[in-house]
């Protein structure tokens, strides 16, 4: 495995062929190029879905950058499409976000802060709530980096949690609740039924999302990393996190890859290659049965909607290396080799068959 080529070259067309698929995240290390990635895997689902959703739950939203496009909480159609939209959320919502009545969201956020990550897995859920109603055929999730992408994917277990531990307090204490509620000034239809059936109403959404994210019909993660120690470390960790939640992972994306090609004299990128093409084996060694994409690094940025499309190829056909400045002389050498090793393949082939007719 000396050079890049002779690595076996993946795509993502197993997702687009993939017709049950109604969640598809996508996340890995800051900086390896999710965003790329994911408005890249959202206009080729387009291209085979009725209609497609795609979410940045990342704080540092990067979306709107990417389609050169204003984004809100809302959905929007993306320009030059007619199935495709996009939104960005925040999963820490403020409670006026999620509506209700303002004593009520009070005491409720007092309440829900007592059990940890409950408050960002409560907005989540109500965006699910939201993102369901809507009936897309797909829904793409751009995610933050790798820590809170894992927090995200237990948000569904977390509100379980909550909901249980609110309602064996109730169990537990009677009354106490109602008083309480009264002491803040909350009464009738906004006391501790309300509080509890706020969370109880999620409880079939959570159960119900929860299940498909533990579908591999229904729900795939893509790992998308570059050719370095960290990411690797972090990608074998994400991957690792995911397999405990349950959650079905088998396409990894290796962005920024230099390729060793024959015009390529620069010393310092010679040395890169080598240090990435270390990494590269160790992919193939890890993930023999992922599908593995290799997108190459580009002198220039990927933003707006043309060159997202423009880009879109590398996803879904194999790096081919460039014939730069070839002669017609080596062009042909080229092509003889080829041919060579065809014709070798060939006789290998005629051989084992000979040899099945003896046994």
């Amino acid at each position: 495995m000396a050079d890049n080529e002779e690595l076996p070259e993946g795509t993502v067309r197993n997702i687009l062929d993939q017709e049950t698929l109604k969640w598809v995240f996508v996340g890995g290390k800051g900086g390896v190029g999710k965003t790329t990635c994911s408005s890249i895997i959202s206009i080729l689902l387009a291209s085979v879905r009725s209609s497609v959703l795609i979410i940045s739950t990342d704080p540092a939203h990067n979306l709107s950058d990417a389609f050169q496009q204003r984004f809100t909480k809302s959905p929007s159609l993306v320009n030059g499409f007619t199935n495709l939209y996009a939104m960005e959320v925040d999963p820490s919502v403020e409670n006026e976000d999620v509506g209700g009545n303002e004593e009520m969201d009070s005491l409720f956020s007092e309440l829900a802060n007592a059990i940890p990550g409950i408050d960002e897995a409560m907005s989540f859920a109500e965006m699910l709530k939201l993102v369901q109603t809507m009936d897309y055929s797909v829904i793409v999730f751009d995610t933050a980096p790798t820590g809170h992408t894992l927090r995200l994917l237990q948000f569904p277990s977390t509100l379980e949690k909550g909901l249980q531990k609110m309602m064996s307090l109730k169990h537990r204490f009677g009354g106490l609740l109602t008083q309480v509620t009264r002491m803040f000034g909350i009464d009738g239809d906004f006391g501790e039924d309300a509080i509890l059936g706020r969370l109880e109403g999620m409880k079939d959404v959570i159960e119900q999302v929860n299940r498909q994210f533990k579908d591999p019909d229904m729900t795939t993660f893509v790992c998308v990393c570059i050719p370095e120690f960290l990411s690797l470390y972090e990608t074998e960790r994400l991957v690792q996190e995911l397999t405990k939640f349950e959650i079905d992972t088998h396409n990894i994306i290796i962005n920024q890859v230099l390729y060793n090609e024959d015009d390529v004299e620069s010393k310092l990128l010679k040395a890169r290659m080598r240090m990435q093409q270390k990494y590269l084996d160790q992919f193939y060694m890890l993930y023999d049965d992922f599908h593995i994409t290799k997108l190459p690094l580009l002198p220039e940025e990927v933003t707006g909607v043309e060159a997202l499309k423009n880009f879109s190829h590398r996803f879904l056909t194999p790096h081919q290396p460039s014939a730069g400045n070839l002669t017609v002389e080596e062009m042909e050498e080229r092509v003889s080799t080829l041919r060579k090793k065809l014709e070798d393949a060939e006789a290998d082939l005629e051989k084992l068959r000979k040899g099945k007719q003896k046994a």
